[in-house]
């Protein structure tokens, strides 16, 4: 009898021990696939934030500004900056004394710091609509740099602005655009111009500029690169190099 009290005892231990394991297994078995679901969410949100932030041209200008002089020489002492937070590029060119520089702001500057104001003041900076036609004279400056504005454009006032840019300019037009697919349009830029940026290939630039009679100046393109592959410069946004009107 004691053999049948032990064989029943061991059933029922081994079938209590094995309830309890099958309904640990049930109830941890969602909370593991809910686990997964968060961390893989995780890890897809991270890989996407991390390839695509919120772009800035115009503060990528800011950095290129030694490689431009270096590339562009003599042709860097009258500039025009065109784009949004124009007064920060201002402000950097400017602390060249042998360089003359003018920007014009896409939008507002109600938020303005001092130093801003005060290059509007000067008359060195205007906030004008990029989308017509600019306040200056044919070859008003050397070079003429547009840094984000255009990406906000749609092709027909896109149309008038670049041939615009060549007409104030005398030697050169650069241009600093974001990469289709790896960024992102600025929160506040997006507020501001009221759409988000079309950020265009390299293959789009190259077919609009040929279909436009806008000529890429090879030569100033391969100075560029060469002074940026000697100071390890490696740009974050798509660049390009124009000829003026002549």
């Amino acid at each position: 009898m004691s053999r049948r009290v032990t064989n029943s005892t061991r059933r029922y231990g081994d079938s209590g021990t094995g309830g309890v394991l099958a309904s640990s297994k049930s109830r941890s078995s969602p909370c593991s696939l809910i686990g997964l679901i968060i961390v893989g969410a995780m890890i897809i949100m991270v890989y996407l934030y991390s390839g695509s932030g919120d772009y800035s041209c115009t503060i990528e200008v800011q950095q290129a500004i030694p490689i431009l002089k270096k590339a562009y020489g003599d042709s860097m002492h009258r500039v025009l900056h065109v784009g949004p937070d124009t007064c920060s590029v201002v402000s950097r060119l400017l602390k060249d004394e042998e360089t003359e520089a003018w920007g014009v702001e896409p939008y507002d500057i109600e938020d303005a710091d001092g130093i801003c104001r005060g290059l509007v003041r000067k008359g060195l900076v205007r906030v004008a609509d990029v989308k017509f036609s600019l306040p200056y004279r044919p070859k008003s400056f050397s070079v003429a740099i547009v840094s984000d504005a255009l990406d906000y454009l749609s092709l027909r006032y896109l149309n008038n602005t670049l041939p615009d840019l060549a007409r104030v300019s005398a030697e050169g037009i650069i241009i600093f655009t974001g990469y289709p697919g790896r960024q992102r349009s600025k929160v506040a830029e997006v507020s501001k111009f009221g759409k988000t940026a079309k950020l265009r290939s390299s293959s789009w630039w190259v077919r609009y500029f040929a279909q436009n009679g806008l000529e890429e100046d090879v030569a100033a393109a391969r100075k560029f690169e060469k002074a940026a592959t000697k100071s390890s410069y490696n740009p974050n946004c798509q660049i390009f190099h124009l000829k003026s009107f002549h």
